[in-house]
């Protein structure tokens, strides 16, 4: 399987003012949103909220939790559905579309936007939001990392669907530093009123993270940090496949092995089909 550098021109580049006022995250997302939307089969409304969904969720990894597991879950209005961005510390990104067919996600009132990230010791930090009446993804992070992390951030996030095909993904995420002085964040305020909303930034031809990020900082010296590929890549295999059986109760198993046929099961998130022999299956029997 290719790395991510070769196979997706998806990056994400962090950088900070020289004067420690702001750091700054932008993100080119297109190959990875498209990826997990041709895998679940997303379209219209919904495609476009789950490419918001899996490019914010893939900012804040790279902001709160760079080292760490992020998972982002939307939560849609009247038990319309639910979408889950899943974020590996390695850049392979995945996600899910649990919507009944035919029907849209609903982000209006009662919808809810839920992030999680796997610490080092397997517990699980966790907090979640109200999405805004406009149901607007960028404003529901933007609340998240204001009442759940205590950081004041302004992000943006955009998936621009054309003719039933993504054609750009991406988005950014500004932090205000405990340096931030009121000059400079006045600045900033009045310079991100333009950038609420990134659908043109995006859908431009020459549209990169660099792009972006000079737009952003316009004027002001900066320091380029770091930039990392990220892009749509499953982590399934086999022998996480067989693991997960191996927690079923030993009845449970032996249900499986009772038609002695091939166990096929397939990845919820790539599709890819796992054919388990009942060889396999017996030995997991005694093993318990």
């Amino acid at each position: 399987m290719e790395s991510l550098t070769t196979a997706s021109s998806d990056s994400v580049l962090r950088a900070m003012t020289d004067d420690g006022a702001f750091r700054v995250i932008t993100a080119r997302t297109t190959e990875t949103v498209r990826g997990a939307i041709a895998a679940q089969n997303g379209m219209g409304a919904t495609a476009r909220a789950f490419g918001e969904l899996l490019t914010g969720s893939i900012l804040y990894r790279e902001t709160m939790a760079p080292q760490l597991r992020v998972q982002g879950i939307l939560k849609g209005a009247g038990k319309s559905g639910t979408l889950v961005a899943d974020s590996h510390p390695s850049g392979r990104t995945r996600g899910l579309v649990q919507v009944e067919k035919g029907r849209e996600i609903e982000l209006g009132s009662g919808a809810m936007l839920q992030m999680m990230r796997t610490m080092p010791n397997g517990r699980i930090n966790q907090g979640i939001v109200e999405l805004p009446s406009g149901g607007a993804i960028s404003q529901a992070l933007m609340e998240y990392m204001q009442t759940s992390e205590q950081v004041v951030s302004m992000i943006a996030v955009s998936s621009i669907e054309r003719e039933g095909e993504v054609v750009a993904a991406g988005g950014y995420m500004v932090q205000l530093l405990p340096e931030v002085g009121r000059g400079p964040l006045m600045v900033m305020t009045e310079r991100l009123r333009e950038f609420e909303n990134i659908d043109a930034q995006v859908a431009e031809a020459t549209f990169s993270p660099e792009a972006l990020l000079e737009q952003l900082l316009y004027g002001m010296p900066y320091t380029r940090l770091e930039e990392s590929p990220v892009g749509f890549e499953c982590w399934c295999d086999e022998l996480r496949v067989v693991s997960a059986i191996a927690t079923l109760s030993r009845p449970d198993i032996e249900h499986l092995l009772s038609d002695g046929q091939m166990l096929e099961i397939e990845c919820e998130y790539c599709k890819r089909e796992y054919r388990i022999a009942p060889a396999r299956l017996r030995g997991l029997l005694n093993q318990s």
